[in-house]
């Protein structure tokens, strides 16, 4: 018989047992524990397990309603994915004017650096200057002029929930501050490049904030995004040096753009291959869905 195999996630506030009760639910149901990951961060423990439930005892529906069921009983989450469940996310990318950051997704979706999780469906802009960009990659794009920011917001969340039914929007230099129900509407599941390390030079102008400072090394950080400006959970932080005396401000800033496009694009990815979960506020790394589930798809193809 075929193997049937999903991924249970559990997580919660640390306790005695959690491991203990799940795998005795699991084996005493038939559904073999084939691997498993686990870590405790801030209190939080968090597992993922790959099952085989090609001998389940009793329905799937029946499986994962009294998982949800024991979840609850521990004030744990639980979440079961199944292998033919997997569907590649839909991402939005959200641009302004400066292009590097859409080129490195673009390229990054051809290269197939998305690994099939994932693929860009549309290109919104409020401005028109990036068009070109996104039609010659064949990628819809819209724009709305955000001199009117109530309407613009409007048009962006209906566009994005509603038209192309997006999983993740990436603020691909943007440059404009989301109103609250756009960021209520994707918790956890905005992802924003903003060029510093954050805590340090947060809002307008940080490279020259940095210039101006004279520090020698400043970066970019990629973030989720919350309503607090610059102050979503960090997801990856990296950093250039600058030669104070000899670079000028227009130096920095270059470097910075390079480097921009390259930490959004791993994050982009990580977000995409569900190696993230967000506990406490902070962006925690897990093994995730996709380590486990393709790990069983090399098998298959073996």
């Amino acid at each position: 018989m075929s193997q049937v195999k999903a991924v249970v996630n559990v997580i919660g506030r640390d306790q005695k047992g959690v491991v203990a009760r799940f795998a005795t639910y699991l084996a005493e149901h038939g559904v073999n524990i084939e691997d498993i990951e686990q870590q405790v961060v801030h209190g939080h423990f968090i597992m993922d397990m790959l099952v085989d439930l090609s001998d389940l005892a009793i329905s799937l529906d029946r499986l994962i309603t009294e998982l949800l069921e024991l979840g609850k009983s521990i004030q744990m989450q639980v979440r079961v994915t199944l292998h033919s469940q997997r569907r590649q996310k839909k991402v939005a990318v959200l641009v302004s004017k400066e292009p590097q950051c859409l080129e490195r997704l673009i390229e990054d979706q051809h290269a197939g650096r998305f690994s099939g999780r994932g693929q860009i469906a549309c290109v919104l802009a409020n401005h028109p200057d990036l068009e070109p960009v996104a039609k010659e990659a064949g990628l819809p794009f819209e724009w709305k002029a955000s001199t009117d920011k109530p309407a613009h917001m409007a048009w962006l969340l209906e566009t994005m929930r509603d038209k192309y039914k997006v999983d993740l929007v990436v603020l691909a230099r943007y440059m404009q501050i989301l109103t609250a129900n756009v960021v209520e509407g994707f918790c956890h599941k905005i992802i924003n490049i903003h060029p510093s390390l954050l805590p340090h030079f947060p809002g307008a102008s940080p490279y020259k904030q940095a210039y101006e400072s004279g520090v020698r090394v400043t970066g970019c950080t990629a973030h989720f995004v919350t309503e607090d400006l610059d102050e979503g959970p960090i997801i990856l932080q990296d950093v250039f040096h600058i030669d104070v005396g000899k670079d000028t401000a227009a130096d920095v800033k270059r470097k910075g753009q390079s480097l921009e496009a390259q930490v959004l694009s791993q994050a982009t990815q990580m977000f995409l291959d569900e190696k993230l979960v967000v506990v406490d506020d902070k962006a925690v790394f897990r093994p995730g869905l996709s380590t486990f589930l393709d790990h069983q798809t090399d098998h298959s193809e073996a």
